[in-house]
């Protein structure tokens, strides 16, 4: 029986064996990446049932991802396969410090025709949560349609619904449009969960405390703002601004998929009744752990290795 249920584009990731320029690059490693898939691999660690939603291509690449999810135990009855697009895919940087240079193969894939049609195909009965980001609405209109209906029928499922900006503006034709879409999203989840910078750009506010009360004005009932190492604040409806502290990691290896570690954290803690704060801080803990390896989720901490980790750092 799944618990949460999220939708988006997986895509392949090909890391680059050794630092330098992409276009130097000659061996790369494959990965599996997306910020809603790296949320599904890090709940379905921490034991939950999670279903992921999208369109793959009737290629090697859309059958590798099958089987990933399999091995993961996350749920594919949302899978739907497209007989004409292909799977996305992407190539990576490998780098010794800073962020990586990223370069998309994704225009047209299979996961940007995903439609509201795809979403009523899927049964919502039984689920508790349904998590979205700001990725999907970007790709097309029949993906921003989709995230939409998937809102709806949450709704009518008595779903809580998260929402992450995950800013990606190359892929939005205009500022405007992205932070309307954006906000339009946000007001109807329940908690939506920026970074300090996505807040200020939606917003154009400039503190946390506004960015949270432009948020809770609008509807939803929680507002958690990651501010990366210094950890994370959060607002509840009716209550005042917490700030929870980070974690210190020694050695930074890469920052990608550190803000979907931080959503897999809040999303289980909520799922798992704890105090927002426990469940904030949670995200920091995996947030943390995600920055320590090369890829967007390897290590994606299993239930034993979080205990030990946030044991180990005293918190």
């Amino acid at each position: 029986m799944k618990e949460v249920i999220t939708l988006g584009e997986p895509m392949v990731v090909f890391m680059a064996d050794a630092p330098g320029s992409l276009e130097d690059a000659e061996h790369f490693s494959k990965g599996m990446a997306g910020a809603e898939m790296n949320v599904a691999i890090g709940l379905s660690r921490l034991e939950h049932d999670v279903m992921y939603l999208t369109k793959l291509g009737n290629d090697p690449f859309g059958k590798y991802m099958q089987k990933f999810m399999a091995n993961e135990k996350i749920l594919t009855d949302g899978i739907h396969i497209d007989p004409v697009y292909q799977t996305g895919f992407y190539l990576k940087t490998k780098v010794l410090e800073g962020d990586p240079e990223i370069f998309y193969y994704r225009k047209n894939s299979a996961a940007s025709h995903l439609c509201p049609e795809d979403v009523d195909k899927v049964d919502f009965a039984g689920a508790k949560w349904l998590h979205v980001t700001g990725i999907s609405p970007a790709l097309s209109e029949s993906c921003r349609a989709a995230v939409f209906r998937s809102i709806e029928r949450a709704r009518e499922y008595g779903m809580t619904v998260s929402f992450d900006p995950n800013i990606r503006v190359s892929l939005w034709e205009t500022t405007e449009e992205m932070q309307e879409c954006m906000n339009k999203i946000a007001s109807l989840s329940d908690y939506i969960l920026p970074g300090i910078k996505e807040g200020k750009i939606l917003t154009g506010l400039d503190t946390v405390d506004e960015i949270a009360d432009f948020y809770l004005n609008m509807g939803c009932k929680g507002v958690i703002i990651k501010n990366g190492e210094k950890g994370a604040c959060y607002k509840l409806k009716g209550e005042s601004l917490k700030e929870v502290a980070g974690y210190h990691v020694e050695h930074i290896v890469d920052t990608v998929g550190a803000g979907d570690g931080f959503a897999t954290g809040v999303i289980s803690g909520c799922l798992e009744k704890l105090p927002m704060a426990e469940a904030v801080r949670r995200g920091n803990a995996i947030g943390s752990i995600v920055i320590t390896s090369k890829g967007d989720n390897e290590n994606l901490p299993t239930r034993d290795e979080l205990i030990k980790f946030m044991g180990n750092n005293g918190r």
